[in-house]
């Protein structure tokens, strides 16, 4: 919408413009907010912003609409790209400024996307709920809900005459982007309408929603001065560009509905890739097995294990390069195999997996180098982080700045010895510090620093995948602590926890598709010769509507519990190919960290799947009594479907489920605690799939 001044705001024509916000939002030194608080919008520069011109181009079923403004005052001109797909419910803005003025402006935040104007079906906020999901180390995807009146509370507008100063808002902090929240949060109302919104940045971002003349706005950035020690100084002639952020709406279906929309966006959105649609289970030796102590003698029993178990990605992960008496945390940066755990070469090992049938992995954590490193020494001051001149440390590591050619061409060095020379198929890329809010190369702020950096990094990786097109690249901080679509647009699988206790990983897994596609979202299954048939079952049941993730010691299971293993991988197997189509769901709402019944689902083309999961308490300690055998889901899409819902796994549960087409409901019992179930409802069992192993490129 534009008005008669030449404002321009994003909006249906019935809205009130009042509520509506400025569709670029900036603040630079001297042109700060024109009512100063909390929020980010409001601002000088976006309230003199006018319309200028617009086009739009039309790329298949995309439109992209090009909408430019200007300020006359600063010279500051914006060009928002708005990007839309037929059928689809999203829209996709990044914003692009140019200085077209005399003198620098130093920029402190810039908007990617506004919206405002969002009520409930009376017009008013006491119907919202707001949705966000906290993120940490173990306990990742723990979404929470509230009334949004509970955080944005009415103020009595009309005695003042002026909005509130606060707002709901949250960001990352430092260069873990998840280390404390998802960027990714959403409003609902009473009737099943749905805001979902979407941040793409690994260097920093922040979403704030609060009220603007009775209505709810929504404001989402990426780094920011007052958050991210961020500022960038625009000289005449320069531009600038924001990271991309999405908005998706559901007039009808709550969260399942955005959160579906959202996954075909997410499939849209990032870099193609056979691994999308293959889908190869993978085992890694670390989670509850070698934990970073892999030899030769240890490793060679695993590969036949995990191969006779029908894995068909084997991943060596951390350890592999350490010879070190005092520890390899602190020294890691050349990359090379220890010959004192491989006295015959790590290729010894490499070579056993290739003949087992398997793609050999290895782990990697490329963006470091150990304190202790001869790297330390070797490489340039300049290609390592830094901060008032001063070369950044944190937990016994310096961190590489992959804008610098020496960093990159080392990095490119040690990919290409082990894909080219090796004969890797698939890197397990880590990052297990924050480095604190980035690096200053001369004058720029160290938020602007870290944001140069990951696009450099993010630049890296395509240019890897360029040359070696079938490699398969996880991206992992320790486990979800940089789950993003600026990484996972690039990054072929994520990590979504170091969780090593099987019985709080249910919520993990249940929920990781908010985070990233299913065929994505990497779920440990961590079977053990000590646990109980129940407990193998439930830990390989969890990952089945995911990216399966075996490890444990598979080699010195009985031929009982191995032929547990092999037939979840056979039921994984057969089911792969409806994941990278399918949309998540979840009958009982999002899962909270200590539910004792969880559940989650996938719509498929030609099948609906569940996942059931029954904890007698998060912990397992509560009586099975505490907690009832049965419980009711509500399948809506399903209602009227005459079905016979059919276990996949376990093939021996005593787990019972019951379809009533009438209402749409499926009554799940299982008598024991600490177990799960998948059911699938609709069409034909599955038959056993062919095994699928990428090539190393």
């Amino acid at each position: 919408m534009v008005d008669a001044a030449g404002s321009v705001r994003l909006g249906a024509p019935d809205q009130d413009w009042a509520r509506l916000v400025p569709l670029v939002e900036v603040t630079a030194t001297g042109h700060g907010r024109l009512w100063s608080g909390e929020r980010l919008i409001e601002t000088a520069i976006g309230d003199r912003m006018v319309y200028r011109d617009h086009d739009t181009v039309l790329r298949g079923d995309r439109a992209l609409t090009t909408i430019r403004l200007t300020d006359p005052l600063s010279g500051l001109s914006a060009e928002a790209t708005l990007e839309a797909r037929t059928g689809a419910g999203f829209l996709r803005v990044r914003v692009r400024l140019v200085n077209e003025g005399d003198a620098p402006l130093r920029l402190e935040s810039v908007t990617s996307l506004t919206f405002g104007g969002i009520t409930d079906a009376e017009g008013g906020l006491d119907g919202l709920t707001l949705h966000w999901a906290d993120n940490d180390w173990l306990a990742e995807c723990r979404w929470r809900a509230a009334p949004l009146r509970e955080h944005v509370v009415p103020l009595s507008r009309g005695a003042h005459g002026h909005e509130g100063r606060g707002c709901f808002e949250r960001s990352s902090q430092g260069s873990w982007s998840t280390g404390r929240h998802l960027p990714v949060g959403a409003l609902t109302d009473r009737q099943g309408g749905a805001w979902l919104w979407q941040i793409e940045s690994s260097a920093g971002w922040r979403f704030e929603t609060g009220e603007r003349e009775g209505a709810a706005y929504v404001a989402l950035l990426g780094p920011d001065d007052a958050h991210h020690q961020w500022r960038h100084l625009l000289a005449p002639g320069e531009e600038f560009s924001t990271v991309p952020a999405v908005l998706v709406r559901a007039e009808s279906g709550g969260l399942d509905a955005v959160f579906g929309e959202l996954t075909d966006y997410r499939r849209a959105l990032r870099r193609d890739h056979p691994d999308h649609r293959r889908l190869p289970v993978i085992y890694n030796d670390y989670m509850n097995t070698l934990m970073g102590d892999p030899t030769t003698e240890r490793l060679l029993p695993l590969v036949e294990a995990a191969g006779a178990a029908g894995a068909e990605v084997f991943v060596i992960d951390a350890g592999w390069y350490d010879d070190d008496a005092q520890g390899w945390w602190d020294a890691v940066g050349a990359w090379e195999a220890a010959p004192g755990r491989f006295p015959g070469g790590i290729r010894e090992v490499l070579e056993a997996i290739g003949r087992h049938g398997m793609t050999p992995g290895l782990w990697l954590e490329p963006e470091v180098v150990g304190v202790r490193s001869p790297l330390a020494r070797t490489l340039p001051p300049e290609a390592f982080f830094r901060r008032g001149g001063l070369r950044v440390t944190e937990h016994g590591r310096h961190h590489l700045d992959l804008r610098h050619p020496a960093a990159r061409a080392h990095l490119d060095r040690v990919v290409d010895r082990l894909v080219g020379d090796w004969g890797v198929g698939y890197l397990k890329l880590d990052y297990n510090i924050n480095a604190g809010p980035g690096t200053e190369n001369g004058p720029e702020s160290a938020g602007a620093g870290l944001l140069g950096h990951h696009r450099a990094h993010l630049d890296w990786m395509g240019a890897l995948l360029d040359r070696h097109p079938g490699l398969v690249l996880e991206n992992c901080g320790s486990g979800g602590l940089r789950m993003d679509y600026a990484q996972l647009s690039v990054a072929q699988i994520q990590s979504t926890s170091d969780q090593q206790d099987l019985l709080r990983y249910p919520p993990i897994a249940a929920a990781a598709c908010t985070a990233a596609t299913p065929e994505q979202a990497a779920v440990w299954a961590y079977p053990q010769p000590h646990h109980t048939p129940d407990e193998i079952d439930f830990t390989l049941t969890g990952a089945l509507l995911s990216r399966i993730h075996l490890s444990g010691f598979l080699d010195r299971m009985s031929h009982g519990q191995l032929r547990a293993v092999r037939s979840a991988v056979r039921v994984y197997q057969g089911i792969r190919s409806e994941i990278p189509r399918a949309r998540p769901f979840w009958p009982i709402g999002l899962p909270g960290w200590d539910d004792a019944w969880i559940a989650y689902g996938l719509r498929g083309e030609r099948s609906t799947f569940l996942t059931v999961w029954r904890r007698r308490t998060a912990a397992g300690h509560a009586a099975d009594g505490a907690v009832a055998p049965h419980r009711t889901f509500p399948v809506p899409h399903l209602r009227g479907t005459h079905l016979t819902p059919v276990v996949l796994h376990p093939a021996a549960s005593d787990g019972a489920a019951r379809w009533d087409a009438e209402t749409g409901e499926l009554t799940v019992s299982l008598p024991r605690g600490d177990t799960a179930v998948l059911l699938r409802l609709g069409a034909a069992a599955p038959t056993d799939g062919p095994r699928t192993r990428p090539s190393p490129g």
